[in-house]
């Protein structure tokens, strides 16, 4: 090749190394304005969407959640004081009894004729007594004669009383008013004074019944459950005050009532740690029965003007519980807080202020700084 040919070959690469270096040049150039020159408007991320609420203040219930069993206000189980045939029977399985209505009559044929005996016996030593003091009188009998026939008619007075308890024993009463649970006797049964009246074998089980029939009162109602200790001083603080503790019992088909706790037990079961307590429940449409099974809410603490949020809006990690506030500008900041009490998806808290805006819903790609904008809600059908 010629001078001339490498010549014009030199010419042409230096020009393609010079149209390089300004392209990279100018790649370079973009890159710096960019970086360093770009206006903040430009380089703003887009806002992350989120469902925010306000900070609520009111009165902030801690309810207690917790499982009892409904007991009677009151029951009896009637058993016979002596041993005797059952004569007669004036009540039905679950019939309603007031107090001092007869329930059952025993056999009384001999202790009535006992009493008669005893009567007649008292009224005669009565009258020995009257006569031994006419005698006094006339100077016939000594003092001494006349004091023994006065203890002997005290003495025939206090058997004929005794026989007439024991022939009280054959008409047995309710002490109480209440409702009547299943009779387990019959007309002719024997029955005695022991624990166990009757035991009767079915084809599943042998059951022994302790009582001729078991009244309780149904109406007032209680329940009875356990509180752990550490609620024990709130509770406490709470009874003492005029209007009580208000307790809820929430039926299983959904039903609840509504009473109130009248009782706690002056100690604590250390087996357990929780102490009973006992509520009363108006049971007139007779829908609890004693034994019953049920839930109960009951109001342990009440906080005054307490700063309400949704828990969902707590974010709890290594450095404690935060919320995210938004500000005017629609950025989110992080706030510390304190939970004071945590119930049914709603928490009490110290921290931010009333009114303060907090994001509930899309916190977890959330950063300090960051703009946000709020959820639209879903269009109503049609």
């Amino acid at each position: 090749m010629s001078a001339t040919g490498n010549k014009k070959n030199n010419i042409v690469k230096k020009s393609l190394l010079a149209l390089l270096a300004l392209i990279i040049l100018s790649f370079i150039g973009f890159k710096i304005y960019t970086s360093f020159f770009q206006t903040k408007e430009t380089a703003k991320s887009p806002s992350q969407t989120v469902v925010t609420s306000k900070v609520d203040q009111k009165d902030f219930s801690v309810l207690f959640e917790t499982s009892g069993n409904i007991v009677a206000n009151n029951i009896v189980d009637i058993r016979p004081q002596v041993t005797n045939l059952v004569s007669e029977i004036l009540i039905k399985d679950g019939q309603d009894v007031k107090a001092g209505d007869i329930l059952f009559t025993l056999d009384d044929r001999s202790d009535k004729a006992n009493y008669a005996k005893a009567k007649a016996i008292a009224d005669d030593a009565q009258r020995q007594y009257a006569r031994a003091q006419e005698l006094l009188k006339q100077n016939f009998v000594s003092q001494a004669a006349v004091d023994t026939t006065r203890a002997n008619a005290e003495s025939a007075q206090a058997s004929a009383d005794a026989a007439k308890v024991v022939l009280s024993f054959d008409t047995i009463r309710s002490p109480i008013t209440g409702r009547a649970g299943v009779i387990n006797v019959f007309p002719g049964s024997l029955v005695s004074s022991s624990n166990v009246v009757t035991t009767s074998t079915s084809a599943t089980a042998t059951t022994s019944v302790g009582a001729m029939v078991t009244i309780s009162q149904l109406n007032p109602i209680n329940v009875l459950f356990t509180v752990p200790e550490a609620n024990l001083s709130n509770l406490m603080t709470e009874k003492s005050k005029p209007e009580g503790i208000a307790v809820t019992v929430n039926l299983a088909n959904g039903d609840k009532k509504i009473g109130k706790v009248y009782v706690v037990d002056n100690q604590v079961d250390t087996a357990i740690g929780a102490v009973r307590v006992k509520a009363r429940l108006d049971n007139s449409d007779f829908a609890l029965i004693p034994g019953q099974f049920v839930k109960i809410n009951l109001q342990s603490k009440l906080i005054k003007d307490a700063l309400v949020i949704p828990s969902q809006a707590i974010i709890s990690n290594t450095q404690g519980d935060q919320i995210y506030i938004v500000d005017a500008e629609n950025k989110v900041s992080i706030q510390k807080i304190k939970i004071l009490a945590q119930v049914r998806g709603f928490a009490a808290i110290t921290g931010p202020n009333a009114g303060d805006r907090i994001v509930v819903e899309g916190k977890s790609n959330l950063r300090p700084g960051m703009s946000v904008v709020e959820a639209k809600a879903p269009e109503a059908s049609k």
